[in-house]
Parts: structure tokens; sequence; C-alpha cells
């Protein structure tokens, strides 16, 4: 048999074609897609090369094999954008970027995150490919100053070097696009939470020096580490980061002037996993095309010599002959040698937890000008009994007062308040939208003192009033929100307020392409209509989130503000 192997490398387009084209033992041809994440592309394309020379064939049909490298957002983002969902951070499909029809990202969490955001996307995993842990990386002269490898250093020395040190820089690549960053987040997050409790504002401390130092790509992110060993160079490089190993055995093998020094702490971070995923409405040919290369992947040892190449491990957490582990690296990672691969580890990040980190993330590295609008209409009063009978009116200022912590100085923030007589309209000006640099301590005081203020009064003549006021100062380089947080208690149907017709009329015809205002509702408890304030943000954008149960508001709000887009212009 003539085999013909096309193997073709377009660098710009980190594409790898390989296909075999024969007579006599297959006939035609079952095309397969692939997009895998940068690192490990080379390993698969050498493989799928070798499959397809040993006269691969697909029930009697030749295996054409397209592996392609794509960064895992711009895929979930053209993936999201097929399901009609968006995953925050990831923005708008990329040009170029088509769905595959199997993919290899990185990390579990984009299929955790895509699985939330489209319940009914049934895509298939077949397992994992490879796992890398994600470590602390530290330069390895800031290492030694803080104890290392003599002392055994914890999140918690981490943290705290973090928040209160003056001179130490600790960065991060956007967590919303980097599943290894997502996971140092998850795990610093969690501590900070802990210290919390002796230490308050430790976690806005931490999220607020991470931002500062924030990088839309990875290879950012390295050009800021020291690029010398003396003082100057390491005070004024990046002295802390949340990486995979692979990045670290990758960077030190470059011969950088200072090493990476990698910390493994505990509990392990989720590492990445590399699962092999199988899209949907594939063909019977494609998904057995699919199935045979995920095996030949798993069995082939040219493939684990590959991996060990590009500093990645064996599924089981081992590592595969020719790799060079960083220093100290414990030669096997993972639960433990039952758990068989990395999945264990990785999927005890669920959803949610991965939802509320990024909300919390977003909160503080979107710039924002917003309008919060509270309601102090009497049904305010109601308690909730999942939150010791506080009233509905104290759990939402307890979350509008956590949530404006996070916010840092460069946010313009005003608060509104209103109820039945409140003012013309029915509302009233607490604070004028104005940087927080300035009036953070007005807001906060004026959150502090909204009691409900008398009878109920409607919501669509302040939505309306408060969408005008923002649209009138609007500002470039910002997302404009108006912020409501309601019971909803029979919206619309109060004395004096305007019809919902009324309302989406003259949003429609005050909204601007040119000066995009969004509006965001938190409903709070049982009662809130969520169909009338879904149209009204269909018009102006946004979104509607409610708390059936108040006591959980303070997610609700953070996840409500993840929302704001970068409609910015």
């Amino acid at each position: 048999m003539l085999t013909i192997l096309a193997v073709v490398a377009v660098v710009a387009g980190a594409r790898i074609a390989v296909g075999q084209f024969g007579g006599g033992e297959c006939s035609g041809q079952v095309r397969l897609s692939v997009s895998a994440a940068p690192e490990i592309a080379a390993a698969v394309q050498q493989s799928a090369a070798s499959w397809v020379a040993g006269k691969a064939d697909v029930e009697g049909t030749c295996a054409v094999v397209d592996v392609r490298a794509a960064d895992p957002a711009d895929v979930a983002a053209v993936l999201g954008a097929q399901q009609k969902v968006s995953l925050t951070g990831a923005g708008a499909p990329r040009a170029g970027v088509t769905p595959p029809d199997v993919w290899i990202a990185d990390s579990r969490t984009w299929l955790q995150r895509l699985r939330a955001a489209a319940p009914r996307f049934a895509f298939t995993e077949e397992g994992s490919l490879a796992m890398s842990p994600v470590v602390m990386a530290m330069p390895e002269p800031v290492a030694k100053d803080l104890g290392w490898p003599d002392k055994k250093l914890s999140y918690a020395d981490l943290v705290a070097q973090i928040t209160t040190s003056t001179n130490f820089r600790a960065g991060t690549v956007d967590p919303s696009r980097d599943a290894a960053a997502l996971s140092g987040l998850l795990v610093l997050s969690s501590t900070a939470s802990t210290l919390d409790q002796r230490r308050p504002g430790t976690s806005n401390g931490l999220l607020r020096a991470l931002a500062t130092d924030t990088s839309v790509l990875r290879d950012d992110l390295m050009a800021q580490l020291p690029q010398g060993d003396d003082e100057g160079s390491l005070a004024g490089g990046l002295g802390l980061a949340a990486m995979s190993e692979s990045d670290v055995v990758t960077y030190n093998a470059g011969k950088p002037p200072v090493d990476l020094t990698a910390l493994y702490l505990d509990p392990a971070a989720a590492p990445l996993d590399y699962p092999f995923t199988v899209l949907p409405e594939l063909g019977q040919s494609q998904a057995e095309a699919a199935h045979q290369l995920y095996e030949t992947l798993s069995k082939s040892s040219g493939f684990r010599d590959a991996l060990a190449v590009a500093g990645l491990r064996l599924p089981d957490g081992s590592t595969p002959g020719g790799f060079v582990s960083p220093d100290g690296a414990p030669k096997r990672i993972g639960p433990s040698p039952a758990a068989g691969s990395g999945e264990a580890a990785a999927s005890t990040t669920d959803g949610a937890t991965i939802d509320r980190a990024l909300a919390g993330w977003s909160a503080v590295v979107a710039p924002a000008r917003i309008l919060a609008i509270v309601d102090a209409s009497d049904s305010m009063r109601t308690p909730v009994p999942t939150a010791r009978n506080a009233s509905r009116m104290q759990v939402t200022l307890a979350a509008a007062r956590s949530g404006l912590g996070l916010f840092s100085d460069d946010w313009q923030v005003g608060l509104w308040l209103f109820a039945a007589g409140a003012g013309p309209g029915n509302h009233r000006e607490l604070e004028p939208i104005g940087p927080l640099t300035d009036n953070r301590d007005d807001v906060t005081a004026a959150l502090s003192g909204i009691k409900p203020a008398g009878g109920d009064a409607g919501l669509y003549r302040t939505i309306l009033d408060g969408y005008r006021e923002v649209q009138k100062g609007w500002q470039a380089g910002r997302v404009n929100s108006v912020l409501v947080m309601t019971d909803g208690a029979d919206a619309g149907q109060k004395a004096g307020d305007i019809k919902l017709e009324q309302l989406l009329t003259q949003l429609d015809g005050a909204k601007s392409a040119d000066k995009p205002v969004q509006v965001i509702v938190v409903g709070v408890g049982d009662a809130v209509d969520e169909a009338p304030l879904e149209r009204i943000t269909q018009v102006t954008g946004g979104g509607v989130f409610v708390a059936e149960d108040p006591a959980q508001i303070g997610a609700v709000f953070l996840q409500a503000l993840s929302l704001r887009t970068a409609s910015t212009r």
C-alpha cells in the first residue's frame, strides 16, 4: 500500500493537519478536527501522525485528523456562543476559531463552566490525557527569603505576604481566561476567607493586590518576572503567581536570569488535567474515530515521551521518563495512587464555587460607573427566617456593604433609595455618582442609614429615571450600569407608577448604541416577578438575579456584578 502522510504546520495559525490517503486497506475519508491547549498540541499531533501512518482506519474509511493549537478561552467562547451563552471573561468568539469535533482543553473547569451555563450541552468526556499540578511559583531568591526550602510554607503565609507587605508583588493571569490562575485564585481565596475571621478585609485585600498585576496572557505575566538577581530587579519584579508546573519547567528550561521555585502546598490546588472531550452531533464514524484517537493517545509510549518534553505528567500524576522536575517536586501528584488520575482532585471544584470566585474577581477588576438603587418600601421589613429573622432590608444592605468593600477606588458609585413619599417620582438621591476615592465613606454611611421608609412604591418610574441619570453622565472606558435591589413585590402596580409598556417604550427610545447603559436587578425573596423585569433587561442589556432565600443574597449580588460586560466603547 502506498501511504502518503501529509503533515502541515502553519505557525501563524498554530495548525497541524495530519491526513492519510491510501489504497487497499481503506477508502474515503472520515475527518476529525481537534483543538488542543497549546502546550499539549505538539504531543497530540505527533501521536496522531503515527496513528495515521500506521494504516489507521475507521470501519474501512481512511482517517484524516486536523490538530489545531488553540487557547482554551477562545474555544470556550466559540462553544458558548454556539449554545447562546457566554462565560465570564471569555469574551466574544475570536475570528478564525471554529467549534472542533474534539476539544483537549487544559482543565476540566472549562467543561464545568460550560455545563453550568448550558446544562443541555451534551458533550462526552473520554478521560484525561495528562496532568500538571498548579503550584505557587516564586523567584528562587524570594522563596529563600521566606524560608524555603527549610520552612514548609503555607497558603496563609503567602496570603499574609500578599496583603500586608509593601514591597512584594503578586500577579496573576486573568482567572476568567486561564485555568491555572483560576485554580490558584480558588485556594488563595479560600484561605483568605478563613483569615477574614481574624483579620477582616483579608479577602478584599487579596483580590485587589492580585488585580493590580493582572495579565491577559500568560506570556505577559512571565515577562514581569525579575530579569536579574540584584535587589532592585527582585523588588520590582513579580514575587508570586499561580502557574502550572509545566509553565515552571518550560520557563526554567529557557535559562532565565532567575529560576522559578515551585511550591507544592497543602491542600493541593486543582491540577490541569487535559480532558479529551468529544463534542455532540458527530456522525457515527467521527465518534468512532475520536474514540480510537483517544485510545491511541492513552496507550502510546511516544505520546508519553512527548508529554515529558512538554513538562507534563501522566494522567495519574506520575512523571514520564525524561521529565525534568522542578526542585523539590514530588514524584507523584494526586489524592492517592489509587485515584488513577488528576480527575478526582479537579472534580472537587464545583461550578457554583467557580462562579462565586469569578464573580468576586469581576467585581474588583472591571472598571465601573454604577447607580445603586435600594428598595426601601414597606415590604422590605419582612423577616428572613434563614437569616435569624433579620429583615430583607438588613440582608440586602449587608450584601451591598460587602460588595462595596470589593470595589477599587477607581469605581464611580452613586446611591438612591425608593419608596412611597421618598421624593419626586418616589425616589431620593442619597449620594451622587462619584469616585470612591472621594465618597466611599459617604456611600458606606448612607447604606448603613437606609431603613424601610414607608409605603410600597412601584419600580418602573425609578428604573427609568435611574437609567436617564446614568446615561446623562455616561463615561467611556467604564461599564455604565443601573443596579436595582428590590423584593419586587407587586412591581408596576403601585399608584403613581408608570405601566410596564410605557417603560419599555421609553427605554427603547432612550437607549443609544454609542452610550450603552445596562440594568441589573437583584431580587430578594420569593415575591419577585421575574418576567416583567427580564423584559426590561432585554431592552437595556443586563440581567435579573433572584435570591429566593434572601439569606443567599450575597452570592447572588456578586453573580449579578460579574455580568457587567465590556460595553464601554
